[in-house]
């Protein structure tokens, strides 16, 4: 089981094609990651933290990261 098991896909940002900042590339592998602090760190409460959506560039590896999902 490898970090990126699925192909990737286009993705849409408000209804426009997302490109990549970086290399202008045009397909991308989805993940969610979750946003701690470092208050929920020390007190051990990571699951209170939310998440976010990350597309991941398949030709450069540049992590575009949206807060809600696009």
């Amino acid at each position: 089981m490898g970090l990126f098991d699925e192909a990737p896909e286009a993705a849409t940002v408000l209804g426009r094609p997302l490109r990549c900042q970086v290399c202008d590339g045009e397909t991308f592998y989805k993940r969610e990651a979750q946003l701690l602090h470092r208050v929920n760190l020390f007190v051990n409460v990571q699951w209170s933290s939310g998440t976010c959506t990350c597309l991941i560039c398949s030709s450069c590896g540049y992590v575009h990261w949206f807060l809600p999902e696009p």
